[in-house]
């Protein structure tokens, strides 16, 4: 089981995470826009199964996090310099990150 966060800011190209535990996780932007939970980042499935490709472009110049918002008590959606938007970031998915990031898909 993923603890939440105390508190989550922006610090510079980072989001900063301190756990409820007292642990603290700095995550930085190009790896937070490269795993983007969303479908638009991940491609879909369609009603068959079938997997749609990847439409949005990952990010080519320095990708920063603008802002953020808190999505019900579980996870936040963060907003980029990219324009960026739709990728919710559970607890779980922000501690593997800060963890290991290349073992993301």
């Amino acid at each position: 089981m993923t603890i939440s966060p105390n508190k989550i800011e922006i610090v510079g190209n980072y989001l900063a995470i301190q756990w409820q535990n007292g642990s603290e996780a700095f995550i930085d932007a190009k790896t937070l826009r490269v795993h983007s939970p969303s479908a638009e980042n991940k491609g879909e499935s369609d009603v068959f199964g079938n997997l749609s490709r990847r439409t949005l472009p990952l990010p080519k110049e320095k990708i920063r996090v603008s802002t953020f918002v808190k999505v019900g008590n579980y996870a936040i959606r963060l907003h980029f310099s990219d324009g960026h938007s739709t990728g919710i970031y559970n607890w779980k998915l922000l501690d593997e990150l800060s963890q290991n990031p290349e073992s993301q898909n």
